[in-house]
């Protein structure tokens, strides 16, 4: 059973920096490749960043200089690095990967940026 569990959202004020995780299970994690997606009450990039299996990256433009995308094959962990947040990075951020045409999400956790 494939399993995604993410954590780390929390409120932040405009400027501030969070970590998000996503620990995965059920899966052969070092052959898969994860995006975070996020979906916010602004409808927006909702890709927000993806990781291969070989570590190739890619960010959407509104995320590009300001978030961090890695993986720790160790820990079945992907993260999410967030820094210099805007309010409308606000958003619940899901994990996410693709099995045999399945895809798999996590329950999601919510960002909130707001002064």
């Amino acid at each position: 059973q494939v399993k995604l569990v993410e954590s780390g959202g929390s409120s932040v004020l405009p400027g501030g920096s969070l970590t998000l995780s996503c620990v995965v299970s059920g899966l052969d994690f070092s052959n898969y490749g994860f995006g975070w997606y996020r979906q916010g009450p602004l409808k927006r990039d909702p890709v927000a960043s993806i990781i291969t299996d070989d570590t190739t990256i890619w960010y959407a433009d509104s995320v590009k200089g300001r978030f961090s995308i890695s993986r720790d094959n160790a820990k079945n962990t992907v993260y999410l690095q967030m820094n210099n947040l805007k309010p409308e990075d606000s958003a619940y951020y899901y994990c996410r990967t693709v099995r045999y045409g399945v895809f798999y999400w996590g329950q999601g956790t919510q960002v909130t940026v707001a002064s």
